[in-house]
């Protein structure tokens, strides 16, 4: 183990998930670790424990349960739960993240179970400090902090977006291999104006309305330096602030700590990715496509720039790239003739008549791909759909909001509205797709292909900064990694089941151009891949005696 905690004993062990293996425990460990009488007398492989866990986990008839089911295996034997997750990854991964993990942060004051993480509120200014140091150990490779004000496409959801940050961590011990221990998720509970939730008596999080101003960025502040100061290597994660503070937190810390915001920059990536594997099925170069983002939030204008400067290593000035890039938001199309407009939105803000209707935007302009980030569902209609196919011979649809039932549009529309045309990509999964005698299978633009991989090269290379190079170099290795098998059955992206290979690729890439930008701390090993690999957790089970 990675951890330096001492090995409990008895009772305490079979209490403690880092260590506990329930009935694999050996007769040899039962008698060294005052185990003897405290299991049943039958020892179980791991993979005799698999068998229990999956034939329970398939019996429930709900995802939540699923996904309660499984967080009670987490909080009871870490190695065991990592063990059936990779083992079952496509299986599992809507159950522990996406979609279910947002019905799970809707739903979190009535299904607590057991604390996961740090909770640092808007009552411990001036000793947010002494908070972190409670934790069990210094030796946090990666935190993952949420605010909690946009849960996925749901919203303010408070305290209980503790959910995501555990989720998030899960993915990247088991996508990558960082280490459960080396993990900390972190809830900055400051408040929420859900009115629904203040009202909840089961709610978990302080019973007041968001801070807001100076003392938000103040405490936000100290939670920076905090971490800086008692995790000096770990890699600081944003997820789900809202559009406004996302932006300014990124611009803020990026130059100046180890961070970065997935929902701006690990949607980029993904999306990009996919842009790039498109490209070999449209057969134009990624500068020549016209894109059209319905919904122009942290996530869109994170794509949109890492598109651009993918654009700029083809050859094109960034002016030139974001002529090539439109945006719709809540009023109609970003026009410089609009003076209502957010700063992220002006250099995608273009001479044009203003324009409301998403369907007449995409009359006017014809883009050769829309993107969906704007959590409105069903927003990609049928005559949307059938004027994409009219348009291109093969339209880039991808309705990447986040849960399912946010989604712009379903694999099955965009399929058959396009006669089988479109190039697919969607946040959350959908199943495969049979139309007029041939199968097509959805890829999932997900983050979770770019964000552990990419964690995962910051930690092995120590890096001091995450870049948005090192996104590029994500995206770039992501895509290349999609056969012409995969192709052929409309998937840009790889399957989930070779992640971890994919994480793999990725982790070597970003530390390479960690070490080729002189940001890396660690020395630098004669063979990186094989460093990468050697820093893989592999959950299985330790002998203690």
């Amino acid at each position: 183990m990675s951890t330096q905690r001492p090995l409990p004993t008895g009772v305490d062990l079979l209490h403690d998930p880092a260590y506990n293996k329930g009935t694999a425990f050996t007769e040899a460990e039962r008698d060294a670790l005052k185990l003897r009488g405290l299991l049943p007398p039958r020892v179980f492989s791991m993979k005799e424990q698999q068998f229990r866990i999956l034939e329970n986990f398939r019996e429930k008839t709900s995802s939540l349960e699923k996904y309660i089911y499984m967080a009670a295996l987490q909080d009871r034997n870490e190695t065991l739960f990592y063990r059936v997750v990779l083992d079952n990854v496509a299986e599992m991964m809507p159950i522990i993240y996406t979609p279910t993990v947002g019905e799970a942060c809707q739903k979190f004051g009535h299904i607590f179970r057991r604390g996961r993480g740090l909770y640092v509120t808007a009552h411990d200014r001036g000793r947010v400090k002494q908070v972190l140091e409670h934790w069990q150990t210094r030796d946090v490779d990666v935190i993952v902090v949420t605010d909690g004000e946009r849960i996925l496409g749901l919203g303010d959801q408070g305290a209980q977006g503790m959910g995501i940050p555990i989720g998030k961590l899960a993915l990247y011990t088991a996508l990558a291999g960082v280490h459960p221990q080396r993990c900390l998720p972190i809830m900055l509970d400051v408040g929420t104006n859900n009115a629904q939730l203040l009202s909840d008596p089961l709610y978990t999080g302080i019973l007041e309305q968001r801070l807001r101003g100076d003392a938000y960025a103040d405490l936000v502040e100290e939670l920076v330096q905090a971490v800086q100061a008692v995790f000096p290597h770990a890699l600081l994660q944003f997820e789900d602030f809202a559009t406004e503070n996302a932006i300014h937190l990124l611009e803020t810390y990026q130059p100046r700590a180890c961070t970065f915001n997935d929902d701006i920059q690990g949607t980029a990536g993904v999306t990009l990715a996919g842009l790039i594997a498109a490209t070999r099925l449209t057969g134009r170069p990624l500068p020549q496509e016209r894109l059209l983002f319905y919904g122009a939030g942290s996530a869109a204008t994170g794509i949109a720039n890492l598109i651009v400067a993918a654009m700029v290593k083809q050859g094109v000035t960034p002016d030139e790239g974001r002529a090539r890039i439109w945006f719709v938001d809540s009023k109609g199309l970003v026009v410089k003739a609009r003076t209502d407009l957010a700063e992220h939105k002006l250099p995608y803000a273009h001479e044009h008549a203003a324009v409301k209707d998403l369907a007449e935007v995409v009359d006017a302009l014809q883009p050769t791909g829309i993107i969906g980030v704007s959590g409105q569902p069903q927003t990609f209609t049928e005559r949307i759909l059938r004027r994409m196919a009219e348009f291109n011979q093969r339209p880039m649809i991808f309705s990447l909001s986040n849960p399912t039932a946010k989604s712009e549009c379903t694999a099955e529309q965009a399929y058959k509205y396009t006669e089988g045309r479109a190039i697919f990509a969607s946040g959350s999964p959908f199943p495969p797709v049979d139309l007029d005698g041939r199968t097509y299978v959805p890829g999932q633009g997900n983050n979770a292909y770019i964000f552990p991989g990419l964690g995962l090269g910051v930690i092995v290379a120590r890096a001091t900064r995450v870049t948005d190079e090192m996104f590029y170099v994500a995206a770039n290795t992501l895509a290349h990694m999609v056969t012409e098998e995969y192709l052929a059955q409309g998937t840009i992206f790889p399957p989930l089941n070779s992640i971890r290979e994919v994480s793999a690729q990725i982790a070597t890439a970003v530390a390479q151009e960690a070490y080729d930008s002189g940001l890396a701390q660690a020395p630098r090993p004669k063979d990186l891949a094989k460093q990468v690999r050697a820093a893989m957790y592999q959950p299985t089970y330790e002998m203690y005696a």
